[in-house]
């Protein structure tokens, strides 16, 4: 990569000459060292660099920002790392969901209690058809 000058902080970390293709240069930069060293404990360089050139490099960046997430996550609990935030997450989709169907039996439940205190013409027994709208609110006629 010829547009990356200077050693990227992956090589500073591992005091080494950063080479013109080094692939994790462009997902770790020299002027965010505390990313590389966080993902460097718990991948290790030979992995990350080893990940990073199985992917095509349309992925590599976000396979890069995967590693760091997993990596800081698992620095702050070594025991769950992101699956703590995933049990977290599946936690509020199932609370919501239950949500969701407490108002959708709310919402029902007001349009039922609707209908049932304000019928309409239909639900009255008159019929739209041959008669007009004004002989149908006509309440003296005789076909009530």
């Amino acid at each position: 990569m010829s547009k990356w000058s200077g050693r990227c902080a992956a090589c500073k970390y591992l005091r080494k000459k950063c080479p013109q293709d080094c692939v994790v240069a462009p997902y770790f930069p020299s002027n965010n060292p505390q990313r590389f060293s966080a993902v460097h404990k718990i991948f290790g360089a030979a992995n990350i660099a080893k990940m990073l050139q199985l992917l095509p490099e349309h992925l590599r960046m976000e396979a890069a920002d995967c590693m760091a997430m997993e990596a800081y996550s698992r620095i702050e609990d070594p025991v769950c790392g992101c699956v703590k935030f995933i049990c977290q997450l599946q936690q509020q989709i199932t609370e919501l969901q239950s949500q969701t169907i407490q108002i959708k039996a709310q919402i029902a439940f007001y349009n039922h209690q609707d209908l049932t205190n304000n019928p309409t013409f239909t639900d009255l027994g008159f019929k739209y058809g041959k008669k007009s709208f004004e002989s149908a609110t006509d309440f003296n006629s005789p076909e009530l």
